[in-house]
């Protein structure tokens, strides 16, 4: 074989020993757990700062856009168990950041508003989540944001068997 054949061989056998293999089981859910503790971590120790627990800055955020919900519409917005959400809003306004009222139209019902120190924790929870999204982005390009979190938005969708229902911000053509 001549050395010009011999060395296009070998290349060729190189393209193909390149190629991709599926990620090994559990690496994609290591990989998301370890990230969304470390967003959470570093976002908790700035929202401490304010006074607020996690989890805590959910509540406060739903508050914000929709004051005077129920603790369990809370709780479905938030992804959890009615029983959580109810010691959640007792820390809460314990710590004076919400209050309970009974519905002015319906006395069964109570619901959950923000106190003016609740509504100044708003602007601070924005500023903390900047920050720490910030950080967590640091090296990463415009195009490389969108295209992680059309990812993670498809992924997430899959989870929760919403594959197929796709928002218009997420289904921008894949030649982003």
């Amino acid at each position: 074989m001549a050395k010009k054949d011999k060395a296009d061989k070998d290349r060729g056998e190189k393209k193909k020993s390149k190629k991709k293999e599926p990620p090994a089981s559990g690496v994609l859910s290591g990989a998301m757990t370890q990230v969304a503790r470390a967003l959470r971590t570093r976002l908790s120790h700035g929202l401490a700062e304010s006074g607020l627990y996690p989890g805590q800055d959910g509540v406060v955020q739903l508050l914000a856009q929709e004051d005077g919900q129920t603790p369990g519409s809370l709780a479905h917005q938030l992804g959890v168990k009615a029983p959580t959400m109810t010691r959640t809003i007792g820390r809460m306004e314990a710590q004076g950041f919400v209050m309970r009222r009974t519905d002015d139209r319906d006395g069964r019902l109570t619901k959950v508003y923000l106190t003016d120190e609740g509504r100044g924790s708003v602007a601070q929870i924005a500023a903390v989540t900047a920050a720490c999204e910030a950080h967590a982005l640091q090296g990463l390009s415009g195009k490389e944001v969108k295209i992680l979190v059309k990812l993670l938005a498809a992924i997430e969708g899959n989870l929760s068997g919403q594959s197929g229902m796709r928002s218009a911000d997420h289904a921008d053509d894949d030649g982003d």
